[in-house]
């Protein structure tokens, strides 16, 4: 017996995190009984799970990397009509949801899957998967403020953990540089609030790095499948990460 908010995740319907709020919302049934409270669990070979009235089937688990372009939402679907990362999967046969997000006017490493377990393990605040930036900015930042983003930022929603931060380019014609921030949390619009926080104007932001996943022969728009080897390496990383902060 497994909890349904589980089953749903592993069926591919939607992160364990949303599967809790699609039960809350009334619309999952199990033997033809609307469930619309968490903790029940449920036997996926033998109950007749549906979702807004469809039953639910198991798909093979697949994983994606794509370069998300800016003005893209990190969304399956959006009200206002806006272009969706899946407008850009139409290769992909099975329905995949994004691994956390990147904000509309934030591009770069994006990843994608079906596989719930696999997406609440990258995601949780417990696991320390590090994700690097690249943030241009106007202007040169002083060093100083470069060691207060190491050390933390303090937000409305709490102080930020240390960061990796250096410069990576200056260019003085443009009166720009691109400062490489690297952070394991997954704060709302974090990076960009960060440098907010400085009055450090941001130009552009792409996240170039999801772990030791990067973008290279991934140009913007496309996307590549990940390898089993890959997954199992991230697997071993988040749980890896965990366990040290666990002895810390």
């Amino acid at each position: 017996m497994e909890r349904l908010q589980k089953v749903l995740a592993n069926a591919g319907i939607a992160s364990r995190r949303k599967s809790e709020e699609i039960i809350l919302a009334g619309r999952v049934e199990v033997n033809e009984k609307i469930i619309n409270t968490l903790g029940v669990k449920v036997n996926p070979d033998e109950d007749i799970i549906k979702v807004d009235g469809r039953p639910i089937k198991s798909e093979s688990k697949i994983y994606v990397l794509f370069h998300k372009p800016k003005g893209v939402i990190s969304s399956v679907k959006d009200p206002q009509g806006r272009q969706i990362v899946t407008d850009y999967l139409k290769k992909v046969k099975q329905r995949v949801y994004p691994v956390g997000r990147l904000d509309y006017d934030t591009e770069g490493l994006l990843l994608l899957t079906n596989d719930g377990e696999f997406s609440n393990l990258m995601t949780h605040p417990k696991h320390h998967i590090e994700k690097t930036y690249f943030v241009t900015v106007k202007g040169v930042p002083h060093g100083s403020q470069l060691d207060r983003l190491k050390e933390g930022i303090e937000l409305d929603d709490g102080k930020t953990a240390p960061a990796e931060v250096e410069y990576h380019d200056v260019n003085p014609d443009k009166n720009e540089s691109v400062i490489s921030i690297t952070i394991h949390e997954g704060k709302n619009r974090q990076v960009r609030r960060m440098f907010e926080a400085l009055s450090i104007q941001v130009k552009r932001l792409k996240r170039v790095q999801f772990g030791f996943l990067n973008l290279q022969g991934v140009s913007r728009g496309k996307f590549r499948y990940l390898q089993t080897s890959e997954v199992k390496e991230l697997k071993d990383l988040a749980l890896k990460s965990h366990k040290i902060q666990n002895k810390d």
